[in-house]
């Protein structure tokens, strides 16, 4: 399959809102392409100097257009692919292309596999003293969550890699139970610095039973 590129140094996940300010001439005759001929295009991550991995984008919407030309647009990310060639400016156009293949994903999982994801994060949140609301074990698979849960730009690119929702999942707990038990042991440590640095009240040892 051929697809239109806009490499970013960004990683979507299918199903979420991408949002972009596109200001390049080459990216504004994408956009209108995509306005007049109602066709996708692919936003590869640009990562450790190459681009392998990406994912098929739709445009929604055009929120606003500026006299330069520039756009605000917002688009929805769809499929995961890998990039097999790549162009750096297609024949007639400004912007790059290449060829793709898209994968295949499942988003099966049980609920209690979910459950134990929705416990860790609730407990990560709790530690880090930051706001948590609810999760639906019904309305959440593990791209939705990716985001959210402290994961480094190269974590984001391996999970982005996993076409299966179980893998996806166990990527995600191990994640959560590392970092738990890396913030855990940092909050032990901090109170007892805190404990350390105030005036305690010792009482003296009794030394008359004592035997070396």
């Amino acid at each position: 399959m051929k697809l239109p590129l806009f490499p970013l140094q960004s990683i979507f996940f299918p199903g979420e809102t991408v949002p972009l300010h596109v200001f390049e001439e080459r990216y504004k005759q994408l956009i209108n392409d995509c306005r007049q001929e109602a066709i996708t295009f692919g936003i590869p991550v640009f990562i450790n100097n190459k681009m392998e991995y990406g994912v098929e984008v739709q445009l929604v919407e055009v929120v606003s257009t500026y006299e330069t030309g520039e756009m605000d647009v917002v688009c929805v990310a769809r499929q995961v692919f890998k990039l097999l060639a790549f162009d750096n400016v297609l024949e007639g156009k400004l912007y790059a292309g290449g060829i793709v293949k898209l994968m295949e994903y499942d988003y099966e999982a049980t609920d209690e596999k979910k459950q134990v994801i929705i416990n860790g994060i609730r407990q990560l949140y709790l530690i880090m003293d930051v706001p948590y609301t609810e999760i639906n074990v019904k309305e959440f698979n593990s791209f939705t969550l990716a985001h959210k849960i402290g994961l480094s730009f190269e974590q984001e690119y391996q999970l982005l890699q996993i076409p299966s929702e179980n893998d996806r999942l166990n990527f995600i707990s191990l994640h959560l139970t590392s970092t738990i038990t890396v913030l855990s042991q940092v909050e032990r440590t901090k109170k007892i610095i805190e404990l350390n640095g105030h005036f305690k009240n010792f009482d003296p040892l009794d030394f008359k039973d004592i035997e070396i």
